[in-house]
């Protein structure tokens, strides 16, 4: 008797999008909300005394942003870069504040909603990712993604190395203060600029 009404009065099932993308032979999922843009791996700039799963930094639009290899953080050889290769763009928290940090991809592969029914707990066994770095899993088909935090992946003290090696590497590139010496080299620098 009630089934024609049935549905009608329930309230919509909430679904959260993810992008998901290929590392290291694996498909990890992101929250969409998190992703701010995908973009072209292009010039990646090497920083000293940084973890070796930090890839580099890239410009975006005059910003310095830190690439992350997923696959070397996750304990598996370095991402080879192939013409399908992206850095997507993520904001992550860090002490309160927003980072922007770009993560290593080999691919990405599409945007999927998922429900939090359709979401299956983390396995403690069977997955090359620590458990805490998982939301959950998602269904793709017959196959499954793991869908990353992508806040706790970077721990505070991770970022903070990040955040001061790229800082100093900065500072290093700025242009250093005359202190007294080198004057030879600021005479060099004069007479070239004055064309001569």
């Amino acid at each position: 008797m009630g089934a024609p009404n049935q549905g009608k009065n329930q309230l919509p099932v909430s679904t959260v999008q993810y992008l998901t993308f290929l590392t290291a032979g694996e498909e990890y999922a992101i929250g969409i909300g998190k992703v701010r843009e995908i973009i072209e791996y292009e010039a990646v700039t090497t920083v000293p005394n940084t973890p070796i799963w930090i890839r580099g930094v890239t410009n975006l639009r005059g910003r310095v942003v830190p690439v992350v290899d997923l696959a070397v953080k996750f304990g598996l050889p370095a991402s080879r870069i192939s013409k399908f290769s992206c850095v997507i763009i993520t904001e992550v928290m860090f002490q309160g504040e927003e980072l922007t940090m770009g993560v290593l991809a080999d691919s990405v592969s599409q945007v999927i909603e998922l429900s939090a029914d359709e979401i299956e707990a983390t396995p403690a066994f069977g997955t090359r990712v620590k458990t805490e770095y998982l939301l959950g899993m998602g269904a793709l088909g017959k196959k499954f993604c793991l869908i990353l935090d992508i806040d706790k992946v970077l721990s505070a003290d991770e970022l903070l190395a990040v955040t001061e090696s790229v800082a100093d590497e900065a500072s290093v590139q700025a242009p250093a203060v005359d202190r007294g010496a080198g004057a030879p080299e600021k005479q060099k620098a004069a007479h070239f600029e004055a064309g001569a």
